[in-house]
């Protein structure tokens, strides 16, 4: 059973390759880092603050793609954890079905702030994120 989560934090480091991101759940106490790319940070960030952009950046584009063609993001999962590794799943809804696409949780928490959409963690890679801790 996925569990909502928040995103609670970014943290963007000037002399750092890594960026993190933080996530809470909604209805609880539990938390867990993502490392991720200076990009997905910095648009990530963006969002939350509200600030504009003069042209679209790829989360925008993928938001519109899938709207464009008939679909609503409905959500985005973080679905896996092997070797270190986040696996997640942008969920769109097109005429009535459930359409799951594979991408890094680092776009798919951009999507999410970027279509206002929830984010779900499944249980089973929340308790192996808290196991690494």
């Amino acid at each position: 059973m996925p569990v909502q989560m928040e995103l609670r934090r970014i943290i963007i480091s000037e002399v750092d390759d890594h960026q993190v991101i933080i996530l809470k759940e909604v209805d609880g106490d539990r938390s867990f880092p993502i490392v991720i790319g200076i990009f997905e940070a910095t648009s990530i960030d963006r969002r939350v603050k509200g600030m504009p952009t003069p042209r679209p950046l790829t989360h925008d584009l993928i938001t519109a793609v899938v709207e464009q063609m008939g679909g609503e993001v409905q959500d985005i999962v973080v679905s896996d954890l092997k070797e270190h590794t986040y696996f997640a799943k942008l969920r769109v809804r097109q005429e009535g079905e459930l359409i799951e696409v594979d991408c890094r949780p680092s776009d798919a928490i951009a999507l999410a702030v970027t279509a206002r959409v929830p984010i779900y963690v499944n249980e089973e890679v929340l308790g192996d994120a808290l196991d690494e801790d």
